[in-house]
């Protein structure tokens, strides 16, 4: 990832709760089963990266909910002044807004979208029936991770950190070369401010202040891994560019639930949501709600 700085003050201290630039385009899909899941986007991504297993499982009878998280499509001035207490409250305001609907509710979030769901089934803990982590980000230690992330906490007490941007570069999380082709059309010529095509793949740059706050969600969560016993799911790319299969090995070690299970694919990248093997990923999800075990499909 490419470092890049803009000290734009004026648009530093607008407000945070300034009108989005594109609309919203979170999404519902209706069941028919009577069971339904929520399913979280990551941190500057889109719910447009978790459209193909919404239509996979709501092909199977579930309703599903895919609200796009706090900020997510305001210009990046405003979405860099978020905290991660800000997305977890989309999530909790989603799921508390069905509950009670459906005779299940499960989640499944991708990279932080993972962590979110963890926190929801950690909460309620009656309410949440499974949860599924897909590529969970724990710890930035995949093979395309920059050399100097150990740096990184340096400047999160700074004021550097509402300055410092990452730009997105390939593989982008995808091992697929068509749709790494489309993304890079958008990414190589994004510029800073640049929120066409944001809908579709996400923000071109990542604010180092976000790094920040993930790294605040990951210590909370952390100190939380033990209480949850809600049967959990994770699912990992062995070729992860991002973050390793540690990740998920780190949430199986310390979760309490009596039924999880660990996945490991082998064509893919980070995003497996929308890679090589996201149909795999969607019939290995179906088939972990429905309570059946890991050996009813092959990998």
């Amino acid at each position: 990832m490419a470092v890049k700085f803009s000290f734009n003050l004026k648009n530093l201290f607008k407000r945070a709760n300034a009108k989005p630039a594109l609309p919203d385009n979170g999404f519902e899909l209706p069941g028919q089963n009577g069971e339904a899941i929520i399913l979280i986007h990551g941190m500057t991504g889109t719910p447009h990266e978790m459209r193909f297993l919404a239509g996979y499982l709501n092909r199977q009878g579930y309703a599903v909910y895919c609200p796009r998280l706090a900020n997510h499509g305001a210009p990046i001035h405003i979405l860099q002044m978020s905290k991660w207490q800000d997305f977890y409250q989309t999530v909790r305001e989603c799921y508390l807004g069905i509950r009670g609907k459906y005779t299940k509710v499960y989640a499944g979030g991708l990279s932080l979208g993972a962590l979110l769901a963890l926190l929801l089934a950690d909460e309620f803990k009656e309410g949440i029936a499974g949860v599924s982590c897909l590529s969970p980000t724990l710890f930035y230690d995949g093979w395309n991770s920059p050399w100097y992330r150990f740096l990184l906490p340096l400047a999160y007490y700074t004021p550097l950190k509402y300055f410092a941007y990452f730009k997105e570069e390939p593989p982008y999380g995808i091992k697929n070369e068509a749709v790494r082709r489309r993304i890079h059309e958008f990414f190589d010529k994004a510029d800073l401010h640049n929120m066409e095509q944001v809908h579709m793949y996400g923000y071109p740059f990542f604010p180092l202040s976000l790094l920040h706050q993930l790294e605040k969600l990951v210590g909370h969560l952390s100190g939380r891994l033990h209480t949850i016993s809600t049967p959990v799911q994770l699912i990992q790319a062995k070729e992860d560019d991002m973050t390793s299969e540690r990740n998920s090995q780190f949430i199986y070690n310390k979760i309490k639930s009596d039924r999880k299970e660990l996945i490991l694919l082998h064509n893919s990248y980070h995003i497996i949501t929308a890679d090589q093997e996201r149909n795999s990923v969607a019939m290995h999800m179906q088939r972990f709600f429905s309570g059946q075990p890991q050996a009813a499909i092959s990998k």
